[in-house]
């Protein structure tokens, strides 16, 4: 296989423990989230999306930087940070949470995982998380120690994901429940793994806990999946729109609250707990959203690509909000669509106008998520 390490955004930029191994494996292309690399090219899109929902794919997602809180307060200081109920989260479980600011802005939707009574990580978005909680802490008269650790997540993604799993650890891992965590060593390499993952397909994310690990881990991993199919590969942009979910600084942002999402299950304003932007997201589930998130089909010919800027969206004429992402599935065959228009328009069947890059096209106002709605695929 060909070598190239000419990825050249500078020093500032940090790569991660497996960034040797994606390339060596046939990544042409990076883009740059939470100032680090990620592949975002190992070839054809539309081959990578066959290759997840048909077999598995290795992706490298060490820029999901972990924030660490420990400390006798790390549980009420977490809360603090999220208007989702922890109360009853257990040690060893996952939840999808979002980080709120005081006007109820989403600051980041993590994963947080709590490994120990006192011990917490936050699975980040695009977002600098790791400041926001620093300053936090700072006044909030907690006791509290919040860090960056030495951990770089692997998402091991597909339906044969659950047999490589086997191959590498054994019947026993095969008892992880839905977002559930496990601590694991792998020929001596420390682990955390989750069935948690972008794709809401059967999936896993391995968490290398010690970077000098990355080479040998990522082959490891190959060696084990190849009879089954396995590819490396990256974050499909067509399945996760498929799924309704979430991109940081394109489907939401901080000026995006969770109302407008329909995130409304993520958020408690009515528990003991205090939590930042309580009492903002208390005034807007009481007075209601101007804008909300619809999924649309796009008529017209396949896009070639996915959306690289907000389209706008018309109602007869009248501008009425943005296309925030936009691919073609092959799978559906046909162009989908996530939007935030205004809630005049948001009901199901209300035909639009979206202004893409090669035109206007009609659209149409649908069930979202577009594909396996009660996501029987990543919970079985």
């Amino acid at each position: 296989m060909a070598q190239s390490t000419d990825f050249g955004f500078g020093t500032q930029i940090r790569k991660s423990p497996y960034f040797d191994a994606t390339v060596r494996w046939g990544a042409q292309g990076f883009s740059v989230y939470n100032h680090m690399y990620i592949p975002r090219d190992f070839g054809d899109p539309e081959q990578n999306f066959w290759n997840l929902v048909n077999d598995a794919i290795l992706c490298d997602v060490g820029v999901e930087r972990q924030v660490e809180i420990t400390g006798p307060d790390a549980a009420k200081f977490t809360q603090m940070l999220t208007p989702r109920d922890l109360s009853n989260m257990a040690m060893g479980q996952c939840k999808y949470v979002l980080i709120t600011n005081a006007e109820g802005g989403i600051l980041n939707d993590p994963i947080c995982l709590r490994l120990g009574e006192n011990h917490f990580w936050l699975s980040l978005a695009d977002s600098d998380i790791l400041l926001w909680a620093q300053g936090v802490a700072v006044h909030s008269g907690l006791d509290v120690t919040i860090t960056e650790p030495d951990v770089s997540p692997l998402q091991l993604q597909g339906p044969q994901s659950g047999e490589i799993m086997r191959a590498l650890f054994g019947d026993e891992i095969m008892d992880l429940r839905y977002y559930w965590l496990r601590e694991v060593e792998l020929d001596g390499i420390p682990l955390i793994v989750s069935r948690t993952g972008w794709s809401s397909e059967l999936g896993y994310e391995i968490y290398l806990r010690d970077g000098n690990w990355g080479d040998a881990l990522w082959e490891r991993i190959m060696t084990a999946g190849l009879p089954f199919g396995l590819k490396p590969g990256h974050t499909s942009t067509i399945r996760r729109i498929e799924a309704g979910m979430l991109s940081y600084h394109a489907d939401a942002d901080i000026y995006t609250n969770p109302y407008e999402l329909g995130l409304d299950r993520l958020v408690n304003v009515d528990m003991e707990a205090d939590f930042i932007g309580k009492f903002a997201l208390r005034r807007i589930r009481d007075n209601g959203v101007s804008r909300k998130q619809v999924g649309l089909r796009l008529d017209g010919a396949p896009l070639s690509g996915p959306n690289t800027r907000f389209w706008q969206v018309n109602h007869q004429g009248e501008a009425v909000g943005k296309v925030t992402s936009a691919v073609y599935s092959p799978r559906l065959g046909q162009n989908i669509a996530l939007a935030m228009v205004s809630v005049e328009y948001a009901d199901l069947g209300t035909e639009l106008e979206v202004y893409t890059k090669s035109g206007p096209a009609h659209a149409t106002i649908v069930e979202r998520p577009f594909f396996d709605p009660r996501k029987k695929l990543a919970v079985a």
